[in-house]
């Protein structure tokens, strides 16, 4: 039974709502085409075409902060990369290194504070504003319809209090109704009608503050990041200076470490020693120094050119018969002309010459095999013997000094960086 009466009453609930809304839409219509008069109130809805402006003017400014905070985390992301694209090339003997890394971590831990607060005094706050126009906006509808009874409840009354055949109970209950539909609706209106112009004066200390937080959070913002854009300008200026003085070490290229005139001393050495039972030595394979022909430079003019002033130069040696190295000797010592200078003097400059280079920084020898380096040394560059002995980032020479000095390769010649050098010839 209670079941049933549950059900009786929200039937009932469900039939009534339903004559409200055909009673309304009936209200509608007659006032529409001017058989019935409307209750206006021209100050409530000047209330309310001043609270939807400023719902719409709220909704933007949520989703223009909203689009703002997106850049700002864009922005972070984007400065993040930088820096670590930054950290990447700053090698790790560069003075500086730590302290540009150390700019990088308060650089990301800036942009992340910044971005909630942002969030917490920004956008929470305009989430909070916002929030009270949903149910603000569903009385004024609420208040809209209770209007439109109250002014169907009158109408009906009015009607038959001037109707001919006048039924005293039916009017009663039509006044009991009139009077119950207008309370109802004045006790919302006098709500809506001190709410409505609060709330719309309320949007000036809003603005007022949310754009002062905005403004002063931004201005805080770059005045900590101009701090770590200056540190970090200062430490690449250092950087700079340091360079350009040299005062942090130029690094050669690695190397094999080959001990390169040891094996060549060691190899000269075998190939030279006599066999055991005082045989004659055997002769050197094809290919090796020892196994080149000697080139004999003939200064004696030819007799086709007995006419021709100067002495001619005799021809040089077959390419397809000789390295490349030889003919490369044999063209720089007999021409007397090299890459990047005279003819003269040439011939007392080591064979295979080929240009001078100038050493701009200090290097220390860490090998026999390698030249010992002053900056201002000048260094005449020559070929290597074997080019597979040749390491990426390494040239074969001898200083000046020391052959103007000894003349002797042997003592004299040896690898060097070339990244230590600077060609000058």
């Amino acid at each position: 039974m209670a079941e049933m009466g549950s059900k009786g009453v929200t039937a009932g609930k469900i039939a009534s709502n339903v004559q409200k809304k055909l009673t309304r839409a009936q209200e509608k219509v007659l006032q529409k085409l001017g058989k019935a008069d409307e209750t206006k109130d021209e100050q409530f809805e000047q209330c309310v075409q001043n609270f939807n402006k400023q719902l719409t003017e709220g909704t933007r400014l949520q989703k223009d902060l909203r689009t703002y905070l997106a850049s700002v985390k864009a922005m972070h992301e984007a400065s993040k990369k930088l820096n670590e694209c930054l950290q990447e090339v700053y090698e790790p003997d560069w003075p500086g290194r730590d302290e540009a890394n150390k700019i990088a971590e308060n650089n990301d831990l800036l942009w992340m504070d910044y971005h909630q607060k942002l969030v917490d005094q920004a956008l929470l706050t305009m989430d909070t504003y916002l929030g009270q126009f949903p149910d603000i906006k569903s009385r004024i509808a609420k208040r809209g319809r209770k209007l439109v009874d109250y002014d169907s409840a009158r109408h009906h009354y009015e009607s038959l209090q001037t109707a001919k055949k006048k039924d005293e109970a039916k009017i009663a209950k039509a006044e009991e109704e009139l009077i119950k539909a207008q309370k109802v609706f004045e006790e919302m209106n006098v709500d809506l009608q001190e709410e409505l112009p609060s709330l719309w004066n309320s949007r000036v200390g809003f603005y007022v503050n949310t754009f002062q937080s905005i403004a002063g959070l931004e201005e805080n913002f770059h005045k900590e990041m101009s701090k770590l854009n200056q540190n970090l300008n200062d430490v690449l200026v250092s950087l700079e200076k340091q360079h350009g003085s040299n005062t942090f070490p130029i690094k050669a290229q690695p190397r094999k470490k080959t001990k390169l005139f040891s094996r060549l001393r060691r190899k000269k050495n075998s190939d030279n020693a006599p066999a055991k039972g005082n045989k004659s030595p055997s002769p050197p394979p094809d290919g090796s120094p020892a196994a080149t022909p000697e080139i004999r430079v003939n200064h004696e003019p030819e007799p086709a050119a007995a006419a021709t002033p100067g002495a001619a130069l005799p021809k040089s040696p077959s390419q397809s018969s000789l390295p490349a190295v030889v003919v490369e000797t044999f063209s720089a010592a007999v021409n007397g002309t090299v890459e990047g200078g005279s003819g003269a003097g040439r011939l007392d400059l080591p064979p295979g010459f080929m240009f001078k280079v100038q050493a701009q920084h200090d290097y220390t020898a860490t090998d026999t095999d390698e030249l010992q380096l002053k900056a201002g040394d000048v260094v005449l560059v020559i070929p290597f013997q074997n080019p597979e002995e040749q390491d990426e980032g390494w040239l074969m020479g001898v200083k000046e000094s020391d052959w103007n000095l000894h003349k002797e390769l042997e003592k004299c010649r040896g690898v060097f960086p070339e990244n230590f050098t600077a060609r000058v010839q």
